[in-house]
């Protein structure tokens, strides 16, 4: 189970860090991901860690912006969101899975096989 926390109302240029909580399993053995939906538009991929690995992978609207980490003792995965933008609008899930992924999936929903609720970031301009 995954658990995702952390969303809110903030203004254009803030910060935010959303977490994810895994139950059941041992997040570092999985590849964990963030993924984004926005109003009326598909799912998108975010962020990615590596299970076993600190290798991450970032969309392009994420890189340079956000920061996925992984804390092995709260068995949590954490996106640090920072000079946020109103496109940054929308529902964030965290997701899993223990399968490999290779590194030109990690954006692909359907690598993923564990879904958490979304936690809504509104991002005001």
């Amino acid at each position: 189970q995954l658990q995702a926390s952390g969303g809110g109302l903030v203004q254009a240029g803030a910060s935010l860090r959303l977490s994810c909580v895994g139950s059941g399993f041992t997040v570092q053995t999985y590849n964990m991901a963030w993924f984004r939906q926005a109003p009326g538009k598909e799912r998108e991929f975010v962020a990615t860690i590596r299970r076993n690995s600190n290798s991450v992978y970032y969309s392009h609207s994420a890189n340079g912006r956000f920061t996925i980490s992984r804390d092995n003792a709260k068995n949590a995965v954490y996106l640090q969101m920072y000079n946020l933008e109103p496109e940054d609008t929308g529902d964030y899930y965290c997701a899993s899975t223990p399968r490999y992924v290779s590194d030109t999936k990690v954006d692909e929903r359907d690598r993923y096989d564990y879904w958490g609720q979304g936690t809504l970031v509104t991002v005001s301009s």
